[in-house]
């Protein structure tokens, strides 16, 4: 295959390789109807059903890819953006909902730097050392001192410990692995998560819509499911107080049961419970629940 030759005319879609992100792409991706085959070890993926080829990139890359116009767009972590301060060139698109965890300083439980001011002049070792310095380099000005900053690629966590550092800059999700390394975070930098991004010159416009499109869709699907009832007339208030809808609910009348009528409405997933408790208890039958793949909102 010519790879070259077959990303012609096609959109670049830069996605994460591996990690923690990778399975959540591929379900995404997948509720996107957007088709593909990769090949084992195969870096680039083409789509069978639309205009794109999908380039498998590490996470921490993709916004300078995005930023420089090598894509046209991606999936990355907010955190990845701010780090390769490309914020200002690229166009975050759609939060994804997935992803999301804190940047943090951390520091041992029982050591003598509690804050972040308290580290100011001290060592910090991080994966995040662009950022790190935007940080400390203000307040290295304030007072006169010069704050090292190690960048490390991975186990962040173990760098206290082995001596290398005062305090760490990494992220936190459920903070497990920061609790088993004897450390608590003292300052939260920012929350961050899995977002879309585009090049701001890319000439896919169309169907970079097209495609944020289907995935806020899927997003959608995932946060709403469908709730359908039948309810006496005289009750609709009360039934559609519960189920409102995203825009109102749909209401019709039911022809073999005079007097009543039939009601859907979006409702929140997590709260499909409760929400059919309160149905019941305002009279409604034949409730059902029904969950789909994507929609349109």
């Amino acid at each position: 295959m010519d790879f070259v030759k077959d990303l012609d005319n096609r959109l670049l879609f830069a996605v994460p390789k591996k990690g923690r992100l990778y399975e959540e792409v591929l379900q995404l991706l997948h509720g996107s109807d957007i088709h593909f085959n990769r090949k084992s070890r195969q870096d680039i993926a083409l789509s069978t059903n639309l205009p794109i080829a999908l380039i498998f990139l590490p996470a921490a890359d993709i916004p300078k890819y995005v930023a420089e116009g090598n894509v046209d767009m991606g999936i990355t972590g907010q955190d990845m953006v701010v780090e390769n301060e490309v914020s200002e060139k690229v166009s975050e698109l759609l939060q994804l909902d997935f992803g999301k965890c804190r940047l943090c300083v951390q520091t041992p439980v029982q050591g003598p730097y509690q804050t972040l001011e308290a580290l100011v002049g001290k060592r910090i070792v991080t994966s995040f050392d662009a950022y790190a310095r935007k940080i400390f380099e203000p307040l290295d000005r304030q007072s006169g001192k010069t704050t090292q900053i190690t960048y490390v690629s991975g186990s962040v966590e173990a760098a206290c410990a082995l001596g290398l550092a005062d305090g760490i800059i990494d992220l936190v999700e459920s903070g497990e692995t920061m609790r088993a390394a004897g450390l608590h975070d003292v300052h939260t930098l920012m929350t961050t998560q899995s977002v879309l991004i585009s090049n701001q010159k890319s000439p896919h416009t169309d169907l970079i819509e097209k495609i944020t499109s289907r995935i806020r869709g899927v997003i959608a699907a995932r946060k709403y499911v469908l709730c359908t009832y039948n309810i006496l007339r005289s009750n609709i208030q009360k039934g559609t107080a519960i189920t409102p809808g995203r825009q109102g609910a749909t209401i019709s009348s039911l022809e073999s049961h005079e007097g009543w009528v039939a009601v859907s409405a979006m409702i929140e997933a997590k709260q499909k419970g409760e929400i059919m408790d309160k149905l019941t208890e305002v009279g409604a039958t034949d409730i059902l629940v029904t969950a789909f793949t994507s929609c349109r909102v």
